[in-house]
């Protein structure tokens, strides 16, 4: 896959590592292609839950920040502020990072769990090439 996926495109699919590009709809289930080989697969609504990136957020003390900011913001923190952030981190490395790149995220809603999934898919995001990481916070504030 190449970088001109959008967000919005991909989907977190539970029981499956990483995001995935959602290629087809059926009456039971979606067919989803990995972006790191770009083998397809069924996955039934029975057996898997979806959620797609372009609706997820993180809450802050105020709102909530989208997640094309929140991987901007993971983006920036590692390439201009010299954070190196990898998915092996132990859970207080990641908040530590979590709260450099989202200083005002709330805490009491964002459990050690939520900030894991976020570095993984950052981390998967980053690896692939998926996306242009750079622009997404722009692209947010268009």
């Amino acid at each position: 896959m190449s970088k001109d996926i959008k967000l919005d495109e991909l989907i977190a699919v539970t029981g499956l590592p990483g995001l995935h590009k959602m290629v087809a709809n059926r009456t039971n289930g979606l067919i989803v292609e990995n972006p790191a080989d770009g083998k397809r697969k069924f996955c039934s609504v029975r057996k898997h839950q979806f959620t797609p990136m372009g609706g997820v957020s993180i809450f802050t003390i105020t709102d909530s920040t989208p997640m094309p900011k929140v991987f901007h913001s993971l983006f920036v923190l590692e390439n201009e502020g010299g954070e190196t952030i990898t998915d092996k981190m132990n859970p207080d490395e990641q908040k530590e990072i979590f709260q450099k790149a989202i200083p005002d995220f709330d805490p009491d809603r964002v459990t050690s769990g939520d900030i894991k999934k976020v570095i993984k898919w950052y981390c998967f995001l980053r690896d692939q090439e998926i996306l242009d990481l750079s622009k997404l916070g722009e692209e947010e504030e268009e």
